[in-house]
């Protein structure tokens, strides 16, 4: 494995933690060596990197230019590292994904088993969030892979795989609407609802088709946890929406009911897996995309 150089390292640390000491402790180097480095490296700058707080520190505009490239440094590096391994024979490191809940639960995790069956020396770490996070972790170099719903269209971001991804209503198998094959988002608006927040990829294009259908939703619950919303509508008669991915165990097992929205806003949802553009992938991790985009696919 190549060594980045050891600035990089201090400077990405420090920005992460926030704080010079928390950063010392994570690098196992004592503050004030750490500090020092700091403002030599800023002395070299000429300007400062980071504005000195009460409680820690924060990266400056200047800081925040620098800190990007070195992150690219990083990324670079990873990604040579790999690829030497790979001309070695050799397929391992840390696939990092930033996933929505709705592929978190059963279909990232087994593909990731799956992979690793032929790839043992492959680690993975999963982050879970909404659209915006999501996004905000690919581009910033946290993460090398993302895989959202309908994420707005971004400068710097490569789509790896898009697939269709329509919008389903969930319910107990005794909900009055349990019998339909279809549902439109006027037919929700009588019976109560559990609505995702608002940086769900769902609730944006639901409270977008709201908007233009002048709908009032009975809104009984509002959450940041797909899980959390499935439990209140299987323990109620509210309805809460899930893309079809994340329909698959519950309906499995007979617990709720998932029926998809025929609204036509709402019935051109996208899962898109993606990387920020520009960026060489480790080996590992190229070699993972490839093997969840055929898992996409096959959906």
């Amino acid at each position: 494995m190549l060594h980045p150089p050891r600035h990089y390292i201090y400077l990405d640390a420090v920005a992460r933690a926030g704080s010079i000491r928390k950063a010392g402790d994570q690098l196992h180097v004592a503050s004030t060596a750490l500090n020092r480095k700091i403002l030599e490296i800023e002395g070299e700058v000429g300007t400062a990197l980071f504005e000195r707080l009460p409680r820690g520190v924060r990266l400056t505009a200047a800081g925040e230019v620098l800190l990007a490239t070195v992150r690219r440094g990083l990324a670079d590096l990873e990604s040579a590292s790999s690829q030497i391994e790979q001309l070695q024979g050799l397929v391992r490191g840390t696939v990092r994904i930033a996933c929505a809940e709705s592929v978190a639960n059963d279909l990232v995790p087994a593909t990731v088993a799956a992979y690793q069956r032929t790839h043992p020396g492959v680690q993975f770490r999963i982050t879970v969030g909404g659209t915006a996070a999501l996004l905000r972790d690919v581009l910033n170099d946290d993460v090398e892979l993302v895989v959202a719903h309908d994420p707005p269209a971004a400068e710097g971001l490569q789509v790896i795989a898009s697939v269709p991804q329509p919008l389903c209503v969930m319910m107990r198998p005794d909900h009055p609407l349990a019998g339909q094959k279809s549902i439109r988002l006027a037919d929700c608006e009588r019976y109560p609802i559990a609505l995702g927040a608002e940086s769900f990829g769902s609730r944006r294009l639901i409270d977008r088709l709201a908007a233009k259908l002048r709908l009032s939703l009975r809104v009984s619950l509002e959450a940041n946890s797909v899980e959390t919303l499935k439990f209140f509508a299987l323990t109620t008669h509210a309805l809460c929406f899930q893309f079809q991915v994340g329909t698959a165990r519950d309906v499995g097992r007979g617990d709720l009911v998932a029926i998809p929205l025929a609204d036509r806003d709402l019935a051109g949802g996208k899962l898109v897996m993606a990387a920020r553009a520009g960026r060489a992938l480790p080996v590992a991790t190229s070699s993972f995309a490839q093997t969840l985009k055929a898992a996409l696919e096959a959906m």
